[in-house]
């Protein structure tokens, strides 16, 4: 495994970082292709055996199991020096006002519910999940900036916004003297480049870790175009990503299928190889419900694509609805 910095921290993570969405009770929530605990645990000792020590989850995923499976898990088989725990806030966690979004009462209540679901005293990168335009951001940056002083958070970071939101937020924070965004977490990969354009540059610029969601677009990347799977038949929010844009991104998943031929490994070696080495990339955020998932995940950091290769797999992309904060 390799280890690189947070962003301009001095903190090490690894270059993969498991994404724990899959892993929460099918029963709660909205993820009913999720694992449930027992299935679970064996992936999370894998990505440590692989020396992955970064582990990303969410307050929302499956309504809070997320959490708490990945807790055990990471007490049961790591050191809590030795990992790195990074979860989010802003979705529905309850009915009823101030049951979501980025209010200093939401963030207050949200980051000491997730350390209890986590079992652990704090985490080391806290998210807010999307941008909410119904807070103040100033009211929001001196919230996390407060959770962080109290020790419930050693960095804080963003995800899937406008560049132009990051920006403003980065602003506020830096303006009032307040914790500032470590690491963006958005949504880029082989048929979604539009962060290209403005939310890549400004994170290479502003020295702020990548840690994009979806490396493989959720596994459309790794398979035949026709080919499903249980996760793409029941995805409501997956049908929101790919809508405009089929034959294109068609030809972009038949290019990836060739060079995987041609270099005799795995697609998904290929899709991630390409995200790793595009700029300023830290840790993609990979999902696996099969241990060879994983694997390919770990041989994908010594995958590196030629010149040719790279305009191969870009030649065919063309221009996506920009979704921001979706």
């Amino acid at each position: 495994m390799e280890y690189v910095k947070l962003g301009r921290t001095g903190l090490d993570v690894s270059r993969i970082c498991l994404g724990c969405m899959s892993y929460g009770d099918p029963g709660r929530g909205n993820h009913s292709w999720s694992l449930s605990e027992d299935e679970s645990r064996p992936f999370i000792k894998k990505a440590l055996d692989l020396g992955i020590n970064f582990f990303d989850t969410a307050n929302v995923y499956s309504a809070g199991s997320s959490e708490e499976i990945v807790g055990r898990a990471l007490r049961d088989f790591a050191n809590r020096e030795d990992i790195v725990i990074a979860t989010k806030v802003h979705g529905k966690m309850r009915k009823g006002p101030n049951g979501s979004g980025l209010s200093r009462k939401a963030i207050m209540t949200e980051i000491d519910n997730s350390l209890k679901r986590l079992g652990t005293d704090y985490v080391d990168l806290y998210q807010i999940h999307r941008w909410d335009p119904y807070t103040p951001i100033e009211e929001t940056m001196e919230a996390l900036h407060d959770v962080v002083k109290a020790g419930k958070a050693r960095y804080i970071g963003a995800s899937s916004m406008y560049a132009w939101q990051f920006l403003k937020a980065l602003h506020v924070a830096e303006k009032n003297g307040w914790t500032r965004f470590v690491s963006m977490q958005n949504y880029l990969n082989l048929l979604y480049r539009e962060e290209e354009r403005e939310m890549l540059p400004l994170c290479k610029e502003e020295g702020i870790a990548v840690i994009p969601w979806s490396p493989l677009a959720r596994g459309r990347l790794t398979r035949d175009w026709e080919a499903q799977s249980i996760r793409s038949e029941t995805d409501q929010f997956a049908k929101q990503l790919y809508t405009q844009t089929e034959e294109a991104d068609r030809k972009v998943v038949q290019q990836v299928a060739k060079i995987a031929k041609e270099r005799n490994v795995p697609r998904a070696q290929v899709a991630l190889a390409w995200v790793l080495q595009k700029e300023p990339v830290t840790s993609p955020i990979v999902g696996a419900t099969k241990i060879h998932h994983l694997d390919d995940a770990a041989a994908a950091l010594n995958l590196k694509l030629s010149a040719e290769e790279i305009q191969r797999l870009e030649e065919a992309y063309v221009p996506h609805p920009v979704l921001g904060g979706l």
